[in-house]
């Protein structure tokens, strides 16, 4: 693992000085990057997301649009600190160059949120969706399940700015004697297990439930994939809008979902058919007031059902039912999906690592409006990605399993290295003078 971190560390080294060197003209604060994690979003690809979404500017400003992209993501690194001491972050390392330091000022809290609101979300919901695909490669340890890529959905709340406009758009949680409670805003993602990198998301309120948010991950759904999901996800339309992507599933269901046994298979699954609620309930009224004998209709959705228990949790056991469109015992069988199932905690470490590691205690945003609270979760994302994209590439380096290296030290070295970005002259001679110009 240490050898690991030292390739690691000297990735991050190099991105650092490539920083300097590709930003050496334009305005002075043109030259601010986020040290490594501008490797995956360079500068032309931000450029492109802002062409796409209309954000670029057409005169010039002391916080030009990409400059404020780059910001609001260094906002997702130091996430406890205030507005002006992040940009402090970003150009300390640059006052090493004569000729700056005396015209150019720290913007102000207002002005840094008014060039906030001009981005708006759009950029940063692009940029997600242009490089968040999945990192695993045949290779990667724990990214695969024979020939599927192993994906896994689920959600998380976080807590907003307590605003009228914050609570309008997301609501909140009743609020209880012993607590105070914030408005909301929830997240769907679907992640991949070996990896944890977050591919794609969904964003909405409080109100919203998982399962309701869930349909907008399906473009993210590739067919080499097998997507494992809690039993809140569940209902018939949902799997089987998930089913037609191509991917394979594997969900946890209810007890009190009806699977009827069609055939029993050697590895102690067995396959059933899923019928939605309305046709379920009209098979269950013709077998009691009709025929106790009434076929299972031949129109629904084959399935196959693995059932297992878990002891030792809490005071008794518990029992687990899984069902999966993988019809083929031999080819998946089930003390293997038992145990594949289980990968589905990956995706809860991912939501911890942004909750407990980006965000902290207390795990509050920081963006006191809609629209720049979506811009925030979609920067989150973004930095969470990225970082675990430099974490994957390390450990493809050395052979080694993502989950031995320590995000919350991956987090902090890069922290290091963004506020060292410009220790480097971009050229033996170079200079900035005044007006920000070489």
């Amino acid at each position: 693992m240490g050898r690991c971190f030292e390739v690691f560390a000297r990735s991050v080294t190099l991105c650092a000085v490539l920083d300097v060197a590709l930003v050496a003209d334009g305005r002075l604060t043109e030259r601010l990057a986020i040290g490594s994690l501008t490797r995956l979003l360079s500068r032309d690809l931000v450029d492109e997301v802002l062409v796409e979404t209309r954000r670029m500017e057409r005169r010039s400003r002391l916080l030009p649009a990409r400059v404020v992209v780059y910001y609001v993501l260094a906002l997702c690194l130091f996430f406890g600190e205030s507005y002006e001491e992040v940009m402090r972050q970003l150009v300390g390392g640059l006052r090493f160059l004569n000729g700056w330091a005396d015209d150019w000022k720290v913007p102000t809290s207002g002005a840094i949120s008014q060039a906030r609101a001009r981005l708006g979300e759009a950029p940063l919901r692009r940029l997600f969706e242009r490089v968040a695909v999945p990192l695993a490669r045949r290779g990667t340890i724990g990214g695969w399940y024979h020939d599927w890529r192993v994906m896994a959905i689920d959600g998380v709340v976080l807590d907003v700015p307590d605003t009228p406009e914050n609570s309008a758009a997301f609501g909140r949680t009743r609020k209880t004697s012993s607590s105070t409670t914030f408005p909301q805003v929830r997240m769907v993602g679907l992640a991949e297990c070996g990896t944890h990198a977050v591919v794609g998301a969904q964003i909405g309120s409080r109100s919203a439930s998982e399962r309701a948010l869930a349909p907008g991950l399906l473009p993210d759904v590739e067919p080499d994939m097998i997507v494992l999901a809690d039993r809140g996800f569940y209902s018939f339309d949902l799997w089987r809008n998930f089913a037609e992507t191509g991917a394979d599933l594997l969900w946890r269901v209810t007890s009190s979902l009806t699977l009827p046994v069609l055939e029993a298979l050697p590895d102690g699954s067995y396959r059933s058919n899923l019928l939605g609620r309305d046709a379920r309930r009209e098979v269950n009224r013709r077998r009691r007031h009709v025929d106790p004998s009434f076929p299972e209709p031949d129109d629904g959705t084959p399935v196959r059902v693995v059932e297992y228990m878990i002891e030792n949790r809490g005071p008794s056991s518990e029992t687990f039912c899984l069902i999966t469109t993988i019809l083929d015992h031999e080819l998946a069988p089930a003390h293997e999906l038992a145990e594949l199932y289980h990968q589905r905690w990956e995706i809860e470490i991912t939501l911890d690592e942004i909750e407990t590691h980006q965000i902290g205690s207390p795990c509050l945003l920081r963006s006191r409006t809609p629209e720049l609270v979506r811009q925030e979760v979609w920067a989150l994302l973004l930095t969470h990605y990225a970082i675990r994209s430099l974490m994957q590439e390390a450990a493809d380096a050395v052979a080694l399993d993502p989950d031995r290296l320590s995000f919350l030290r991956t987090l902090r070295l890069i922290r290091r290295q963004v506020t060292d970005q410009a220790g480097f002259s971009p050229s033996p001679t170079g200079q900035i003078n005044s007006s920000g110009d070489l």
